[in-house]
């Protein structure tokens, strides 16, 4: 006599381990966060070095305005691309699959797999990016301060820049999550995704001035950017209310996404 089947119930605890399985597995998340890595970590020796071997500058106003945490993190620039990218195909990847099904299935309330998602997500790139900001920093300012030009981590404004930095590339995997569910569509959601970041600023920039200082310090990239400049442009939103708008962009995504996920079939 076979003995009757342990029915597992459904936890969140459940969920998020569910979802952290799935994405430790996908190769696409060891290639695109490892890129990520190697964007960071190789543009904080690539960018000072460069400087480094052409300091001063011919312009004494860029010696002034010079930002050594910015040139240390640049490749910060790089890496939310790979993030936002996995960020979709967390997502779009299922849809594509079909395991989208069975994965609702076990878990019929639906909401619980978006949030878990977006956890998980979010969790991992900033116990990776993080440390990985941090290290790029150090990375960068040993390479300056050969001319003297590097600064500490505890001057005003650089933690912020650095943890920020992290920060930053943990919402563009958000932004990115939250399009993929919404869109269930890798092309759609990638094309929306670097349309919002990259080609809307370049057009609202083309707009007449009043408009465009208006407009353009509300777009996700420009509100988000403030959270690690080390000086914020005095157009743009303070860092923390800058970083505030620019969380609004993905938890608006994510919020449709669940409405999308709810009333839409699998």
């Amino acid at each position: 006599m076979t003995a009757p089947a342990v029915v597992q119930r459904v936890t969140p605890a459940r969920v998020v381990l569910s979802e952290w399985t799935k994405l430790r597995t996908l190769r696409s998340t060891v290639m695109s966060l490892l890129a990520a890595i190697v964007f960071v970590i190789g543009f904080s020796i690539l960018v000072p070095s460069v400087i480094r071997a052409h300091w001063p500058p011919r312009d004494p106003r860029d010696a002034l305005n010079f930002d050594p945490v910015g040139v240390s993190l640049v490749g910060g620039f790089f890496a939310q691309l790979a993030i936002g990218v996995l960020g979709v195909l967390i997502v779009t990847g299922e849809y594509a699959t079909g395991m989208i099904r069975a994965t609702l299935a076990a878990v019929p309330a639906r909401l619980p797999v978006l949030w878990a998602k977006a956890l998980v997500y979010a969790v991992t790139v900033l116990v990776l990016m993080i440390p990985t900001c941090v290290l790029g920093f150090f990375i960068g300012q040993s390479i300056l301060s050969s001319k003297h030009i590097e600064t500490s981590f505890g001057h005003p404004g650089v933690a912020r820049a650095v943890i920020g930095s992290a920060l930053y590339l943990a919402g563009i995997g958000l932004l990115g999550l939250g399009l993929g569910a919404l869109l269930r569509n890798t092309a759609g959601a990638i094309s929306t995704l670097f349309g919002l970041l990259f080609v809307v600023p370049v057009v609202v920039h083309f707009l007449p001035a009043s408009w465009s200082d208006a407009i353009g310090k509300y777009l996700p990239s420009n509100a988000g950017q403030g959270i690690y400049s080390l000086h914020p442009d005095s157009t743009q939103l303070g860092p923390w209310t800058g970083f505030g708008v620019f969380l609004l962009y993905a938890v608006v995504a994510l919020v449709l996404a669940g409405v999308a996920l709810v009333r839409r079939d699998a």
